[in-house]
Parts: structure tokens; sequence; C-alpha cells
């Protein structure tokens, strides 16, 4: 069950004013970058480049982490530093190397478009605001969710579901492999933020991950356990994009 938080219920016209602020380019200052744009469905609602480009063409530091299951996450971001999915939705907008926006003006800007103030008065009972659209394209986010796999279907019992080498697999990951210490629960992630080691590739000398937002030592570049759904959709891997395939990152 997807957790729905009492602040922000979910129904139909909410998403669907959600998605069409997730589509829409004006939310950043050369009227070209949504979110789709960096969190694309046709590549798992994640970029396929190895980091991804802003509205003024600067090229951000990590790779952008898909959206499939972002839901279940109790923080966002690879730092963890949103508490919630509302608060995610806006970061981008006013962040210089992403849409490179301000608030202000992306609220100004979708106030004057005729179709945005009726749904806003329909959905929120108010005019076009950041609160509003925060908590619309959250609500799309929450339906965007990743279920029915191959492995979903094997242990509700169709045995046939996974291949015979995929299966060899499972019993590695959850055994000699260990990859279920840190990837478990039904969103294979237990949500929590490690240093492995990962080469820092892309603009970025050095990121310091996690302690940046608690400053404690442990969590120098330490990044968040991404969920492994719909994995096979999201290369490049890591936070950095640093690697293109999974037989990469599981050598690693």
């Amino acid at each position: 069950v997807v957790p729905i938080p009492s602040t922000n219920l979910n129904y139909q016209a909410k998403g669907e004013l959600g998605k069409q602020v997730y589509f829409d380019g004006r939310l950043s200052k050369n009227g070209q970058v949504s979110c789709a744009f960096c969190h694309n469905p046709f590549t798992g609602f994640a970029d396929p480049r190895q980091t991804s480009i802003g509205a003024g063409g600067g090229v951000g530091g990590r790779q952008a982490p898909t959206v499939f299951n972002s839901a279940f996450n109790d923080t966002q971001f690879w730092d963890g530093r949103a508490g919630s999915l509302e608060e995610q939705a806006i970061g981008p907008i006013q962040n210089p190397i992403e849409m490179g926006e301000t608030h202000e003006n992306v609220v100004k800007k979708l106030g004057k478009i005729q179709g945005y103030r009726q749904q806003f008065r329909a959905v929120f009972g108010t005019d076009v605001n950041l609160q509003g659209i925060a908590e619309a394209i959250a609500a799309y986010e929450r339906t965007v969710i990743s279920t029915n796999s191959a492995f979903d279907k094997y242990v509700l019992g169709d045995k046939q579901a996974m291949t015979d080498s995929a299966v060899r697999g499972m019993s590695l990951f959850r055994s000699k492999a260990r990859c279920i210490l840190c990837h478990n629960g039904p969103n294979f992630s237990d949500d929590q933020f490690y240093n492995l080691g990962v080469p820092q590739v892309g603009p970025l000398k050095e990121d310091p991950g996690r302690y940046n937002v608690t400053h404690l030592e442990k969590d120098r570049g330490a990044f968040r356990t991404p969920t492994l759904r719909s994995i096979s959709e999201t290369a490049p891997y890591m936070h950095d994009g640093a690697f293109k395939t999974l037989e990469e990152v599981i050598d690693f």
C-alpha cells in the first residue's frame, strides 16, 4: 500500500494536475526543462545521461534517481535532504544548475494560464501557489509505482515467471552475495545511507553526500540505498552514474 500523508490526500483530479505540471517545461527558466526532462518515463523515470543537464546547459553532479516507488522513501534525494515528496518537488525549480527559475516566477507564469487557474480552483480552491504545485506533483509521483515484476509473480506462486539463472541469482542475492543486507523489503531498499567508495565521476571533485545534511563524519560520501524496482530501465547506476551496466555494479 502506497503511504499517502493525511496532509495531501490523493485523488484523480489532483494527480492529473500534478502529471500536467510534471511534464511542463515552464517550471524552468528556459521553458524547456520539466521534471520529466531528467526523470523520463521512457527511461525508467530516470535520466539515461550520466548526470543531468539543466536549463542553462550546466551539468549536475549527480545521476537523477528514479521516481519509481519514491513514495516509499522516508526521505528524498540521494542524500535524503528532503523530508517528503512535496518538499522534493519544488527543490529543482530554484536550483541554478537544474531549472534555474524562482518559485515566485513559476507561480506567476502558471497563474497566467487560464487552464491552470481553473484546475487549481477546482482541486485546491485557491489561485496557483507553490504549495499546490508541490502537492500536485507529489500526488502524481505517488502513482508512479513499479509492481508485478517477474519476481513478484514468482513469489506469488508462478514458478515459471523467473528463469533458472534468475532463480540462482536470487539465491546468491539472499545468501553468499549478501545484497539483501541493504536491498531488502518490498522496495528492495533499507532506506539507509552508505559510503561504498563509488568512484567520483562527473563535474564534482568530491561529493560529501549525506554529510551535507547531517554533518556527521560517518556520513561523508554516503548515499541512499536505491530501490531495485525496474532497475533494468534506469541505467546508468550509482549516485554519479559511474557504472553503465548492472554487471559493472556487481563487479564493483
